[in-house]
């Protein structure tokens, strides 16, 4: 595999995801699978939702056209991310139960993990069920972070071409194929998605990205040590996995349930300090370079594992924080007590 192949499987991808995502958008409009506005939700028109499709089918067919077979492991996290896919299309049209959702998710995890994607966490025989779980969580962080125009899309694009970039580095090309196709596809998606978005991605599209980001990110650092395995778990998904400390962090101290929907999200809570859509989601996109360029750093050797998965937990901790300073929530309202004549 050269880097011949890695050029022409980023422009199929984009191509395809450019082309393909106007068309589905019209399928979407004429089959009414749209996504109407209401309660939490910040567009004020029904918006399609079959993108996601568009991005998946050209991650997937390019590399597989290209480099056929690419070994059990990369086959298990394509079997994953394809399951993750029809799942969230399903949900897209007919919302599931989470029970339904989570026994699918790890069962999709689970293939991944058979198949040899395991992160070296405590080097032991915890490792496999600390993947399954890391790859479930952090497929369900970037379903959430799907919450402004262009925000999962320019966070994609960027997070994938840098983790690519480390796979081929580390000397993993099929995984970094894969990537390579992914990155572009989000490119070619978001042209439709930035705001004003004319369409969405759906689960459909934010489950299969997270998938393939997590298990990818497993799969870079299988057989490696405990410091990068946590730098290469934490970093490539730092976006998505700091959304979700913010969310649950601030719901807790509020008294909110936990998975409910809402709009205290860090792309919110920007949004309130003063920035636009667009702006919004370059910032997270910047965020998101950010932690990707310190990983490949690591992966080229510049920055010690151990520095690497410090400063991530670190910066992690302070990002989840500071953000519970911007007001999302409406005041309580105080309690009066009446008083009653005896």
């Amino acid at each position: 595999m050269n880097g011949t192949t890695a050029l022409v499987t980023a422009i199929s991808a984009f191509a395809g995801c450019a082309a393909a995502t106007p068309v589905l958008r019209r399928l979407a409009l004429r089959w009414g699978l749209t996504d109407r506005p209401g309660g939490h939700k910040s567009h004020r028109r029904p918006t399609p939702y079959l993108g996601g499709i568009a991005i998946m089918l050209c991650t997937v067919v390019p590399p597989a056209a290209l480099a056929g077979a690419a070994g059990q492991r990369i086959a298990g996290i394509l079997v994953g991310a394809v399951a993750m896919a029809l799942l969230g299309l399903i949900d897209d049209v007919a919302p599931l139960p989470p029970p339904t959702r989570l026994a699918v998710q790890a069962l999709a995890a689970g293939v991944a993990v058979t198949s040899g994607v395991v992160a070296p966490v405590t080097g032991a025989w915890p490792d496999a069920p600390i993947t399954l779980l890391w790859i479930v969580v952090v497929t369900n962080s970037f379903n959430l972070l799907d919450n402004m125009d262009g925000a999962l899309g320019a966070v994609t694009v960027v997070s994938t071409a840098l983790l690519a970039a480390a796979a081929f580095v580390s000397g993993r090309p099929e995984i970094g194929l894969l990537l390579a196709a992914l990155s572009p596809a989000a490119l070619g998606f978001l042209l439709y998605n930035w705001a004003p978005a004319r369409i969405f991605m759906g689960d459909a599209g934010s489950l299969f990205i997270g998938f393939v980001l997590a298990s990818s990110a497993a799969l870079i650092i299988t057989g490696t040590g405990t410091g990068t395995a946590v730098a290469g778990l934490l970093l490539p998904t730092f976006v998505a996995t700091v959304d979700t400390g913010i969310v649950l962090l601030s719901r807790r101290r509020a008294g909110r349930p936990l998975l409910q929907g809402g709009s205290d999200h860090l792309s919110h809570r920007l949004h309130r300090l003063g920035l636009g859509k667009r702006l919004t989601a370059l910032a997270l996109a910047a965020l998101a370079a950010a932690a990707g360029l310190v990983d490949l750093a690591m992966t080229l050797g510049w920055i010690a594992p151990a520095a690497a998965a410090i400063g991530g937990v670190a910066a992690a901790c302070v990002a989840v924080v500071l953000p519970q300073r911007v007001p999302v929530y409406p005041p309580a309202r105080p309690r009066t007590s009446i008083p009653v004549r005896g």
